[in-house]
C-alpha cells in the first residue's frame, strides 16, 4: 500500500465541503443575513481550511512535492479542522446560540 492512499479521499471530501461552504456563503449574501450574523465569518474559516487541504492533497497526489508524508498529514489536519469548525457552527445554530 502506498503512503499517499489518503490523499484522493481527502481531496474528494474537502472539495465537496468546499462547495457546501460556497453555497452557505452565497445563500447568506443573497438573503442579506451576512451583516446580522457571524456565520459567514466562521464558514469562511472552514472554507480556507478546506481550500488548503485540497491544494495540499492534490500536490501530494501529483507528486509535485514529496508524495505522502508531511503535505498529506497537514492536508488531513486541515480537513479535520474544517470539519470541526462546521460542526461547532451547526451546533451553535441548532441551539440558537448564534443566529
Amino acid at each position: 500500500m502506498s503512503r499517499n492512499d489518503k490523499s484522493p479521499h481527502i481531496l474528494n471530501a474537502a472539495s465537496n465541503l468546499l462547495g457546501l461552504c460556497f453555497v452557505v456563503l452565497t445563500s447568506l449574501k443573497f438573503l442579506n443575513l451576512s451583516q446580522r450574523t457571524y456565520i459567514d465569518e466562521i464558514v469562511t474559516v472552514a472554507l480556507v481550511f478546506f481550500m488548503l487541504s485540497c491544494i495540499l492533497s492534490f500536490l501530494s497526489i501529483r507528486g509535485t512535492i514529496k508524495p505522502g508524508g508531511r503535505s498529506e498529514a497537514v492536508a488531513d489536519y486541515l480537513f479535520l479542522g474544517g470539519m470541526i469548525v462546521l460542526f461547532v457552527t451547526a451546533i451553535l445554530i441548532i441551539f440558537n446560540i448564534m443566529v
